[in-house]
């Protein structure tokens, strides 16, 4: 028979590392840009992140603090998803550096840009897939209690996208090709997405 180690979240996990963004993993990561309303560019990863629904599509990341990217999404109504993959693992790392909001982290990670064609904000190039996204909600979160956190959940509706034609076989997008990271759980973990990971399974009719 299993043991499990239980816990009650208030009272804390008793284990050295907290297990909940390594058991809820790996998740894909929000490697979202935004300008703002001075024309800074901010170029910033989220690992709560992910696609929620298909029409319209909305994707949502969640950001703990008040940060740049929220208050230029705030302050603009729009922002680019994009894809983070193993070619740029250590250009996304650097990208997340905590730096005045007057830095361009397009430039302090060495990124080179492409010119979104929807919204304002740029793209990164070499990136395989882009996301020009607007807003369509910014909630702060709250506990069970209803007590406000400093946690802020994004929605956007992708309005503009954008596919390296390479990540196609016969219009069929293959969702291993770019090697897209994920993030894991503790203070470093990622996993690559490689094609020897796939198997398939349908669904009963």
């Amino acid at each position: 028979m299993s043991r499990f180690h239980f816990y009650r979240p208030a009272d804390g996990h008793r284990l050295p590392h907290d297990p909940l963004n390594a058991i809820v993993a790996p998740r894909p990561i929000g490697w979202i840009s935004t300008l703002s309303e001075t024309g800074v560019r901010n170029l910033a990863p989220y690992s709560f992140f992910n696609l929620i629904n298909y029409t319209p599509p909305l994707i949502a990341f969640s950001s703990s603090g008040w940060k740049d990217t929220v208050a230029n999404i705030e302050q603009t109504s729009e922002f680019v998803w994009n894809l983070a993959t193993r070619a740029q693992a250590e250009a996304l790392n650097a990208s997340s550096a905590s730096v005045e909001a007057e830095v361009d982290e397009f430039d302090l990670a060495g990124i080179a840009a492409l010119p979104s064609s929807v919204v304002k904000p740029d793209r990164v190039a070499g990136s395989p897939v882009h996301f020009e996204c607007r807003l369509t909600q910014l909630i702060r979160l709250q506990n069970k209690e209803g007590e406000t956190l400093d946690q802020w959940l994004v929605i956007g509706e992708a309005v503009g996208i954008h596919i390296d034609e390479a990540m196609l076989d016969n219009g069929i997008y293959q969702t291993a090709r770019p090697r897209p990271i994920t993030r894991g759980g503790g203070p470093a973990d990622y996993f690559e997405i490689g094609p020897e990971a796939l198997f398939r399974m349908k669904r009963p009719d």
